[in-house]
Formats: C-alpha cells, structure tokens, sequence
C-alpha cells in the first residue's frame, strides 16, 4: 500500500485526484498506476485500470488471476469491474469513497450474482494516509479557485 500511496503523490503532483494503485502478482509489482484522466482527456484512465494495464502488458495476458490490487481509495464501479474482468484476487484499499465507491460505499458491485469471477476485499489499510492525501488536496484546490474568484474585476454594466 505504501507503493500506491507513492502513486498518488504522483498523481498530486500532475494535478489529478491523488489515487494511486498497484498490481502484486506472485509476490511481485508487476503493475503501477495513478489518476491520469484529466492530462489524458480519458476518463478511464483511473490509477486501478492504468495499473491493471501495465500489469497486462508485463506478463502478456489480460487474465490476472491470484494478484492483489493495492488502492488507496475505494475502487468505483467501473474499476471492480475491470478487476473481475481481469480475474484480480484480492483488492485491498485505503479510503472509503461514500459517493462513489463500488466495494462497500455505493454498491457491493463485486457481489453482484451474475459475475463470472468473485473477487475479495479488504477496506481501511492506511486509510488515514489515503484519505489525508485527497483532503489536501481537494483544499488546495477549493483555495485557488477561491482566490481566482476574489480576483476578478467587478461586472460593469
């Protein structure tokens, strides 16, 4: 989990949500990925599916099967599902994310009766830190757009 919270530092520091993730596979990373939606212009580009990306082209399969996905926010909908298209075994993450999160929060997507592959999850791993890292973020942000704001020159009519 530490190797993910190092993703999403990255992340931060490209401008993007800080969420960071990585692929174990037997014992070794074989995937990492951050945020990357906003400099990419691609909304799946999510640091669990460029991760599941990476992790694909190192070992020249889509298939998975036994790795863990270290995340350190609550994994949304459409990443539990490339997970379980990816055969991903266990996905461990840090921060509950209440309006969007597809493992405990929103939904338990990764339960739903109609998948072909279960998947288990483990919450609350370093929470703290992953959390500390959005909530920095996210004031910094609100900050800036504050300031941008107060500087603007009054309407004239």
């Amino acid at each position: 989990m530490l190797l993910a919270l190092e993703q999403a530092r990255k992340a931060a520091a490209a401008g993007e949500v800080p969420v960071g993730a990585v692929v174990v596979l037997d014992g070794t990373v074989v995937g990492t990925g951050f945020n990357q939606p906003i400099s990419t212009n691609d909304p799946t580009a999510h640091a669990e599916i460029m991760a599941l990306r990476a992790a694909g082209a190192a070992v020249s399969n889509y298939r998975l099967t036994g790795s863990t996905m270290y995340v350190t926010v609550e994994p949304c909908l459409m990443c539990v599902g490339a997970m379980v298209h990816a055969r991903v075994g266990l996905v461990v993450y840090g921060a509950s994310e209440p309006k969007a999160g597809a493992i405990e929060s929103m939904t338990r997507a990764h339960e739903l009766s109609g998948l072909n592959h279960r998947l288990t999850a483990e919450g609350g791993v370093l929470a703290n830190e992953s959390r500390e890292l959005l909530q920095a973020f996210f004031q910094t942000r609100r900050a800036v757009a504050r300031n941008a704001n107060s500087n603007e020159p009054p309407d004239s009519d």
